[in-house]
């Protein structure tokens, strides 16, 4: 049988076609991460910030972003006196008991620990939230304080404000503060360095990052472990972070890598978005094991729980995880609760890149 010029023709279009059009699909089509398909986006359900290092926390609607971290986070820092080495709650726990609040009508923050021995009293001081250079320059000394064996400029506040901290303490001790706006950076070690992030970053006090987000699936999935061995609840707080999401699955923020922030509709940050880069996952100590409202520290837990399967880095195999450390992009502006997240893109591949 004779075949027709028409169906001759397409026979010959098919030979020709079909090996291109297999081609392309199987190299130009979107190729599937080896992490995972994106998660959906999830909702900004808390803002903490933590004044003074290793202190307690402020539980807040908005915060401003900076590049640094959030607006008044880790600002101020205890070292000791005179090697000016910074003090956290690894070596006193009770620093959580010095509690810090801000009036934003005044711009002043103001600290209040109890008296040791005490039953009422109380050691209180104030001093402006966003202080000039030329009240730094008048009421503070340049010092060099040490964190991680590494120096960086901050300003000393007088004695004769802070020196009563001395005897809560327990030894001679300074309160130091750092700009994020004038004083020269403090650049960020680790995975967050330049050469690794890809550009240039800084922030003030934090140990390693400007921003901690924690997820409230992940909390909750341990919580549910740590109750079938301890009759106890372990609150996100422990974990210091400053921002927490509702999550999805329970530790499926050890895949993010770029975050993005959108705008809560009817706002006054309506207009502006902010993007994350996730440096690595949070590497935790004992920290957690101390109640930041009573300053006791509980033998067991969460550090047990953590060690038995969350030691998920590579890196830093000896040391359980919790939370994503971020470091912003941009200028930043207003972050509020009930703004949307959602991840631009995951990763198989972060490794802790141990060191400060």
């Amino acid at each position: 049988m004779v075949l027709s010029n028409t169906y001759q023709l397409a026979v010959i279009l098919s030979s020709f076609l079909l090996p291109i059009v297999t081609y392309f699909y199987f190299t130009q089509r979107p190729k599937r991460s080896p992490a995972g398909p994106l998660p959906p986006p999830t909702e900004i359900t808390d803002i903490f910030i933590h004044p003074i290092k290793s202190c307690h926390y402020l539980t807040v609607k908005s915060a401003r972003l900076l590049p640094t971290g959030l607006d008044l986070d880790r600002h101020w820092m205890w070292v000791s006196y005179p090697k000016l080495e910074f003090q956290t709650i690894r070596q006193n726990s009770k620093m959580t008991l010095i509690r810090p609040s801000y009036d934003a009508e005044t711009d002043i923050l103001t600290v209040v620990a109890p008296v040791p021995d005490s039953i009422d009293q109380k050691l209180q001081f104030s001093v402006p939230a966003h202080p000039s250079q030329e009240w730094l320059a008048k009421h503070t000394q340049l010092i060099y304080a040490n964190i991680w064996g590494k120096e960086t400029s901050a300003h000393a506040y007088s004695t004769d404000l802070t020196g009563p901290f001395n005897n809560f303490f327990g030894k001679e001790v300074r309160l130091v503060y750092k700009s994020p706006f004038f004083d020269a950076p403090r650049k960020l070690p680790s995975n967050g360095a330049e050469d690794i992030l890809g550009r240039p970053a800084s922030t003030c006090f934090p140990d390693l990052m400007p921003i901690l987000v924690g997820c409230e699936s992940s909390i909750d999935e341990l919580n549910s472990r740590i109750r079938a061995n301890d009759d106890i609840t372990i609150d996100i707080h422990r974990f210091r972070p400053n921002i927490i999401v509702k999550g999805n699955q329970p530790w499926d923020e050890d895949r993010w890598k770029t975050l993005r922030i959108l705008p809560k509709p009817g706002s006054k940050s309506a207009t502006q978005t902010f993007v994350l880069d996730v440096t690595q996952r949070c590497a935790r100590c004992q920290v957690p094991n101390v109640d930041p409202e009573t300053a006791g520290k509980h033998k067991r837990q969460p550090w047990d729980t953590l060690m038995k399967y969350r030691r998920v880095d590579e890196g830093i195999t000896y040391k359980p995880c919790f939370g994503m450390l971020c470091v912003p992009q941009g200028e930043g502006g207003m972050l509020e609760v009930g703004m949307k997240m959602e991840v631009l893109e995951v990763t198989d591949k972060h490794r802790y890149i141990p060191g400060f």
